[in-house]
């Protein structure tokens, strides 16, 4: 089960955190873009190799000590084919040093267009008698907007494949409520029938460290929400947003743990990613500011969860 093997790896690192790779050329030291920029002028596929550079180099720095990395798709998106290039080879080189790699795109439709993000990021495409995997990822995000009918199609390219899909319930950003807290009656309010809804998916697919395929992404910056839904589903694994740059800490984000301090994942990007701004050094120390930061996160988060 793909979360037996996040857990084992939480556990192997006693860290429960992911370092969000987020890269936009305002994050990544100017010395990395503007060698990339002589190599390849002022183009697309210049920001894409600075891209893939400082992510390699966080990743070496991290790999040991941080258990999985997470990928938001909007930032290489932004460079069209050439920024693609470098998720694929980013979610490649942080599989290949043993991290579980989440992609976070919020995907979410029904039928043939469900079934094929979910074969593209999750499963694989054929063609004739070959078989491709276009891309390397352990776990997704998707959006519950649709329905069940939004979220079969990853679920059952997930068991296929042994992946896995967190499923977006009550998110970090301040709107959040407008459309997640209105009351559904029966006690239940809009995310905590997303909650259900995974589990309810999930049922009879529990791995070994107890955990479903479906987990949900819950936001450190609503710690009485995060302990309500970790009562309410205590089978199911959280993605945990909003540590650091949007304001949670580790004793809110600690409120997403099952017992004995396992079934969740906290994600920091700007915090970890951009720790070089504060170093004075210009970002020829980026990677050790990074791996500096994640070890200050991971004793937070020790000294608050276990």
């Amino acid at each position: 089960m793909s979360f037996d093997r996040l857990q084992d790896k939480i556990d192997e690192m006693r860290n429960p955190s992911v370092c969000g790779l987020d890269p936009s050329l305002g994050h990544i030291p100017p010395d990395i873009v503007r060698k990339h920029i002589v190599a390849r002028g002022e183009t697309l596929a210049s920001a894409a190799d600075a891209y893939f550079d400082f992510n390699a180099g966080l990743i070496d720095a991290l790999y040991d000590i941080v258990p999985a990395v997470k990928l938001q798709s909007a930032f290489y998106e932004a460079l069209g084919p050439c920024g693609a290039v470098a998720l694929k080879n980013t979610a490649d080189y942080a599989s290949g040093r043993g991290m579980y790699v989440i992609l976070d795109a919020k995907r979410g439709d029904i039928g043939s267009t469900a079934e094929a993000y979910s074969e593209g990021y999750l499963g694989t495409f054929k063609i004739g008698a070959t078989e491709f995997e276009p891309y390397n990822f352990d776990a997704m995000t998707v959006n519950a907007y649709l329905g069940s009918d939004g979220l079969v199609p990853f679920m059952e390219t997930a068991k296929r494949r042994d992946k896995a899909i967190f499923v977006l319930a009550k998110t970090s950003n301040p709107s959040s409520g407008e459309l997640q807290d209105i009351d559904i009656g029966g006690g239940r309010r809009v995310y905590t029938a997303v909650g259900d809804m995974a589990c309810a998916l999930s049922a009879g697919d529990t791995g070994r460290r107890g955990f479903e395929r479906a987990g949900i992404v819950a936001g450190a910056t609503y710690p009485g929400e995060l302990a309500a839904l970790r009562e309410r589903l205590p089978h199911t694994f959280f993605l945990v947003p909003g540590y650091g740059a949007q304001g949670g800490g580790a004793q809110d984000a600690a409120a997403a743990f099952a017992r004995g301090g396992a079934g969740a994942i906290v994600n920091s990007s700007r915090a970890i990613i951009c720790a070089w701004k504060n170093t004075g050094a210009g970002g020829a120390d980026y990677a050790e500011a990074a791996r500096a930061e994640a070890l200050r996160m991971r004793e937070a988060l020790r000294r608050a969860v276990y």
